[in-house]
Formats: structure tokens, C-alpha cells, sequence
């Protein structure tokens, strides 16, 4: 990495969109007895923002596995005019975590891939081919791709461990980044060096630094985007659990603290606005990451996750006063959280591009 690279930033997920990414669900063990139902969810996700106009960009294995999602979408009233298939290898589905991360690049025509190092939450051994999707998706789409570096190495960061303002500042939580012994992503980075990671290449230098992640989010040990998250520049809203008894309440309470003390970049104080926690939910008395929080901004609509709880309506209520320029619209996600994430882990969005060199495979 020479010194004379532009600076990058890292768009906020409300600002335009040329597409949105998934990569279609084919392994079985992510969601055991469930993965039949759980493609008729993904193809939800599809219809959705498809039938506003946004193009959606799909990850698929192979022509065979190509025309068995074709007749899914086509079944589920998807417009597969705005669908587009790209045959990658993959492991799995979590495209917000494996998938390429785009960026700005201060002073240039186009956008680069940032290309940031993936070994599956330093947790499953099934992580090589999903760690070389960005690089096939700067080939197809004739983008730059770019290794981030520091300390003299790649840097190890998934999608869903951050949430930017794209002004310049960034929320993460120390349980997934600091931790030293468990899922260590980079051994021996300190608070300074991902500050310094997160200036250089989001383009975010004022860091906020959440406590913990869900109690049950045990696949990324985390990830902020299932507490709290950015919904417009100034404003931000946050998992709250109000029944003292459960044990997500102590942990959230903490976040909640830290965000009524924290800054803007510019200095000011945001707009701190709670969502409620759904009841729990268990799987084989295992407690599963159901979180409102872990929805997707496209660029007419907003996914929220719901989990057939009364909660699910003062979820939707909330952040469709916060999104008046979009359809907020529920997903069915009580089966996608058996493969321990939700709708935006399994979701990524491409900034709005220009002089795109891809010849993709064109639903029709």
C-alpha cells in the first residue's frame, strides 16, 4: 500500500444503492430441516427491493443451481428483470460478513473493492471460498480491488462489525474486536490500531465503542449491527431489553450508557432513539440473536426482521416514522436466525457505481 492512495469512505447504507447483494442459501447445516423454507425467505428479500426498481445481484454455484432459484423467484412474484446472477464458489450466506465492502475513493473517478481478509468469524474451518468472493466480484465488475493493510497485514474485519454515518463516524463493540482470547480476528491489535484501520480506510475517525453484542451471538461474538445502528446521519437507534431479569438486559443497559456520553464527529450529541427486544427465542435450548436492529436499507425500502412477537408491530411502527421516504416492511426471520443471523448479515449493499465492467448473467 503506497502513501500517495486516495482516502477512502465508506457510504452509509441509506445513500444510493446501484444494488443489492445476496448470495442464495445452500448449506444445509446453517439451517438443519429448514433450508426449503428458508430460500422462500430469501426470496422475500429479493422481491422486496426488486419490485421498487433496485437491481439485486445474486450469488449462485452453478447453472443448475441458477434456473433452481430462477423458478423460486418466479414463483414468489419476484421481477426478475431487476435480478442478476453471478456464479461465485461460496461456503455459505452471510454476504454482509464475506462478501466485498465498497468504498469511495476520495479524489477518484470509480469505486474500489475493499477486500478486507475473511476466516469466518475465527470460528468454522469453511471460510476459503467465501474469502475470495470480493475478489471475484472486482473482476466481474472490472472494479479495483485493494487489500487493506496495517502493522504490515491484512486486516481481518467483517461487514456486520461496524455501522458508519458516512461522515465519519463508526459504531463496533469491544466484545468482537478486543476480546484477546475468544475469535480473535487480529491478534495484537489494540483500540488505537482499529482506529487507525477504521480512519484510513471507512474514512470514519471518530470511533464509538459499544460494550457487547446479544447474548447468543456466538457465531460472531458481537457484531454491533444487532444492537445499535445508524439510520440517518445524526440519529441512531439501539437494542433495548426492559425485562430486568433477561440476560441481555445488563449488557444493553451498558451500551445505552456509552451512546447518552458519546460525540459526533462534528461534536454534537445524536438522536438516540430504543427499539424493544422480541421475546427470546431458543433452538435446541440454545438462545438465538432475534434483534430487530438487524435490518437492510435499500434505496425504497427498509427489511426489518420480524419473529411472530408482539413486539414485531412497535418494531415496524418505530422505524417506519424513521424511514418516511421508504416502505419499512416486515421479513419473516424466525428461520433464518436457526443459521444465527438475520436479514442484514445476510444482505450487502453496492454504493451507486459508474462505468460498471460487468457482463453478468441477465435474468430474463
Amino acid at each position: 500500500m503506497s502513501a500517495d492512495l486516495p482516502r477512502f469512505r465508506h457510504p452509509a447504507e441509506w445513500e444510493p444503492h446501484e444494488a443489492t447483494w445476496l448470495c442464495w442459501p445452500h448449506s444445509r447445516k446453517d439451517w438443519p430441516g429448514k433450508l426449503a423454507a428458508v430460500q422462500w425467505d430469501f426470496a422475500d428479500m429479493v422481491r422486496r427491493p426488486a419490485s421498487t426498481g433496485e437491481l439485486v445481484r445474486i450469488i449462485v454455484s452453478s447453472p443448475q443451481h441458477e434456473r433452481v432459484v430462477r423458478a423460486i423467484l418466479d414463483a414468489s412474484g419476484a421481477p426478475l428483470h431487476h435480478v442478476e446472477f453471478y456464479r461465485i464458489p461460496s461456503d455459505r450466506s452471510w454476504t454482509r460478513d464475506a462478501g466485498p465492502i465498497f468504498a469511495e475513493a476520495i479524489g477518484q473517478p470509480r469505486p474500489v473493492v475493499l477486500h478486507f481478509a475473511f476466516n469466518a468469524w475465527a470460528k468454522y474451518p469453511d471460510w476459503h471460498n467465501d474469502a475470495e468472493i470480493a475478489r471475484h466480484v472486482a473482476e466481474l465488475l472490472g472494479l479495483v480491488r485493494i487489500e487493506p493493510m496495517h502493522r504490515g497485514r491484512r486486516v481481518v474485519l467483517e461487514g456486520g462489525a461496524f455501522d458508519v454515518n458516512g461522515r465519519g463516524t463508526v459504531l463496533v463493540t469491544e466484545e468482537c474486536l478486543l476480546d484477546e482470547h475468544i475469535q480473535v480476528r487480529n491478534p495484537g491489535f489494540t483500540r488505537e490500531d482499529y482506529q487507525a484501520v477504521f480512519a484510513k480506510w471507512l474514512g470514519a475517525s471518530n470511533v464509538v465503542w459499544l460494550a457487547r453484542g446479544l447474548v447468543g451471538d456466538d457465531d460472531t461474538h458481537g457484531h454491533v449491527d444487532d444492537v445499535c445502528r445508524f439510520v440517518n446521519p445524526t440519529t441512531i437507534v439501539y437494542a433495548i431489553e426492559h425485562r430486568p431479569h433477561d440476560e441481555n438486559h445488563a449488557r444493553l443497559k451498558e451500551n445505552l450508557e456509552r451512546l447518552q456520553s458519546m460525540r459526533l464527529e462534528n461534536g454534537e450529541r445524536p438522536t438516540l432513539v430504543p427499539i424493544p427486544m422480541p421475546e427470546p427465542l431458543t433452538f435446541r435450548g440454545r438462545r438465538l440473536p432475534a434483534s430487530y436492529l438487524n435490518f437492510y436499507i435499500a434505496n425504497h425500502v427498509v427489511l426489518v426482521p420480524t419473529f411472530n412477537d408482539p413486539h414485531d408491530r412497535l418494531a415496524l411502527g418505530i422505524l417506519a416514522d424513521l424511514f418516511p421516504d421508504r416502505t419499512v416492511v416486515g421479513i419473516h426471520a424466525v428461520d433464518l436466525l436457526l443459521g444465527l443471523g438475520s436479514v442484514h448479515c445476510l444482505t450487502h449493499e453496492q454504493p451507486r457505481l459508474t462505468s460498471l465492467g460487468a457482463e453478468p448473467t441477465a435474468a430474463t
